[in-house]
């Protein structure tokens, strides 16, 4: 074979290698990771989360931009001090090009600095931390879910304008308690109410009754209460129990009651809430996420299921917009991201400058096993997204 025959063929060679190895490339899976709670008082809010995600992309055929996707899971523990060390298994051990989670506010900014550092796309479904979409935002970090601020703000004008001036606030000692309550504080206080006391206890204690004095002695117009999970179902019973719900209304960001209803029972009967989702909104797209989730998992849909379905639907979104080449044209993706419209089951949402939810917060009152719809307390709400800089 002459030389220029042999370059040929070698050329050849390796033409065809390239376009077998770009194609191999081309046809990679999208690799999401999970980090949502598998065990403790969070754990039935993280499985929600996933069947939520887990819909959208059967909805889709199994397949985002059409891609396959494939998934890894690390159980966050809700321990903020073993986030770093479990992002980092997604991050580094498993290379996934998407991050989903958490619930827990503390776990979710180790997330958000660990995305930032490494440049991976989170998509947070629960966590409300304002940080996240404060001082921590960036192109890459988005929210489907509320900011704490959002429905405690909207609780705040919702109390206000039912006469109530002085009020007391409790919370387990975390972010989202401490950001919930600010949050509700600032609203409560601009409509000429007062906060008198602000009590709290670590996380995940439940032994509340040390606090409920305090309430009783106290006396306030109306409580407010961030909890969420097996301590929401505890404090609503034990509010009962020690007999404040008769001379003193309880009121709550709606986690409180979210998916914690069958267990409270009596307990939790016409309490109101604020949240960015509700029971039996009837409309066309919630109808049918009800009914999809039902055949799929046997449970009802809640808001933590619309949470993860809506992740999902914003990751299928900028997947879309290109195609499915979520490494050659992520500036893209993410711009598709940033600018989307959800068609959610919670009624359609936009997201801000600083890529959260600008939605509607309802004022709900629970009715047997519901948190019926009684009104929008604020409509198209924005966090302020104090500390962000524009991206």
């Amino acid at each position: 074979m002459t030389l220029s025959a042999t370059l040929r063929t070698t050329a050849a060679a390796v033409a065809l290698f390239t376009a077998g190895f770009a194609g191999a490339q081309g046809n990679a899976p999208l690799k999401v990771g999970f980090m949502l709670p598998a065990t403790g008082t969070y754990a039935n809010l993280g499985t929600m989360i996933e069947n939520g995600f887990k819909l959208h992309v059967q909805e889709q055929g199994g397949k985002l931009g059409g891609r396959e996707v494939q998934y890894f899971k690390v159980d966050d523990e809700s321990d903020p001090a073993k986030a770093a060390d479990n992002v980092n298994k997604l991050i580094k051990r498993d290379k996934v090009d998407v991050l989903v989670g958490t619930v827990h506010s503390g776990v979710a900014q180790t997330m958000a600095k660990a995305a930032k550092e490494s440049n991976t796309i989170l998509i947070v479904p629960n966590a409300g931390a304002d940080l996240i979409t404060g001082p921590m935002c960036g192109p890459n970090i988005f929210r489907t879910s509320f900011s704490n601020w959002q429905p405690a703000f909207a609780m705040g004008k919702v109390m206000a304008e039912r006469g109530h001036k002085k009020a007391m606030t409790v919370t387990w000692n975390y972010a989202a308690g401490q950001e919930s309550v600010k949050g509700f504080a600032e609203a409560f206080e601009k409509g000429g109410g007062k906060v008198v006391g602000n009590l709290t206890l670590p996380f995940p204690n439940v032994e509340f009754q040390a606090l409920l004095t305090q309430i009783a002695s106290e006396k306030p117009d109306a409580v407010y209460v961030f909890f969420a999970g097996g301590g929401a179902v505890k404090f609503v019973k034990d509010y009962v129990a020690a007999g404040l719900n008769k001379t003193i209304p309880l009121y709550g960001a709606g986690f409180l009651t979210d998916g914690t209803l069958e267990a409270q029972g009596a307990a939790a009967q016409g309490l109101y809430t604020t949240l960015h989702y509700a029971d039996k909104l009837n409309t066309p797209k919630d109808n049918a996420f009800r009914q999809a989730f039902m055949a799929a998992y046997k449970s009802d849909g809640d808001v933590y299921a619309v949470q993860g379905y809506d992740a999902a639907q914003l990751l299928a979104t900028g997947m879309k917009s290109v195609g499915g080449d979520f490494s050659g044209k992520r500036d893209a993706m993410l711009k598709a991201m940033h600018t989307a419209t959800i068609d959610s089951p919670r009624g359609k949402f936009t997201l801000s400058a600083a890529n959260n939810p600008v939605q509607d917060i309802y004022l709900r009152q629970v009715a047997g096993t519901d948190n019926v719809v009684k009104g929008v307390a604020i409509k198209g709400l924005a966090d302020p997204a104090r500390g962000c800089r524009p991206f």
